[in-house]
């Protein structure tokens, strides 16, 4: 058995998310490339990815490990998948790595992308992939409110709610704005998000954006906010996985 890293783009608008689930009828990116590569395979495999991007959301650099017994070379594999995949779905590159590699638990850092475009009226081409927000944003208050995410913090206050995940400590090493072609982007890396984690600061740093609250309350939020206290979760599709760093 070799192990293999695969690193995957793709538009995740129709699929349920990452995550293969059973409960929940529709196709997820992690089933998709389990069933491709289980034809290589002659059976089932297992994959495992470095986060789970939810449905609607996309990925620039998503990882994702595999063990398998199948000697394809790595470029033949990877253009077999592609071959094998849905179209929305493509793999980048297929690196063989040690037995100890493991997509999430090796990873180190991973950075996420939001996009808003402002304005009166969106391109239909658009709708997919940004958040549409009518108004104009304060960008010197997005940038203010963004600057104190940085360090380590309990972000408790920007967990979905229902989450069952026990630590709620990460340490965030950017978090920063800027405009580009017309998009507000939001940039945010840190050692590890909560579910929901990124969608809600968007949320929350949009209303500070809006006037509708002060760039003082991130700080407030930090210090033992609840979720009910932080702003509404941005919607899905502005969001992109851009990519995961490893030692």
């Amino acid at each position: 058995m070799r192990t293999l890293k695969l690193t995957l783009a793709y538009d995740g608008t129709r699929f349920v998310g990452w995550q293969r689930q059973v409960e929940r009828a529709g196709e997820s990116i992690q089933g998709a490339l389990e069933d491709a590569l289980a034809r290589f395979e002659g059976g089932p495999v297992s994959v495992q990815g470095a986060g789970r991007t939810d449905a609607g959301v996309h990925a620039l650099g998503q990882v994702a490990s595999v063990r398998l017994a199948c000697r394809h070379d790595t470029a033949t594999l990877a253009r077999a998948l592609n071959a094998q995949l849905p179209e929305e779905i493509r793999v980048t590159a297929v690196e063989e790595v040690g037995a100890d590699f493991h997509a999430r638990f090796s990873a180190r850092s991973k950075t996420y992308r939001y996009q808003i475009r402002t304005g009166a009226i969106a391109s239909p081409f658009d709708r997919l992939y940004v958040w549409h927000v009518p108004e104009r944003l304060a960008l010197d208050a997005l940038a203010q409110a963004a600057a104190v995410l940085v360090g380590t913090h309990d972000f408790a206050a920007f967990r979905s709610v229902g989450s069952t995940v026990s630590g709620t400590v990460r340490t965030i090493t950017r978090s920063e704005w800027r405009e580009q072609d017309g998009l507000l982007i939001y940039e945010i890396s840190g050692d590890g998000f909560l579910r929901h984690m990124v969608r809600a600061i968007v949320g929350t740093l949009v209303e500070i954006g809006r006037g509708w609250r002060s760039s003082e309350e991130i700080a407030a939020l930090l210090a033992g906010g609840t979720r009910a206290q932080a702003g509404a979760t941005a919607p899905p599709q502005g969001l992109f996985l851009v990519g995961v760093e490893y030692e």
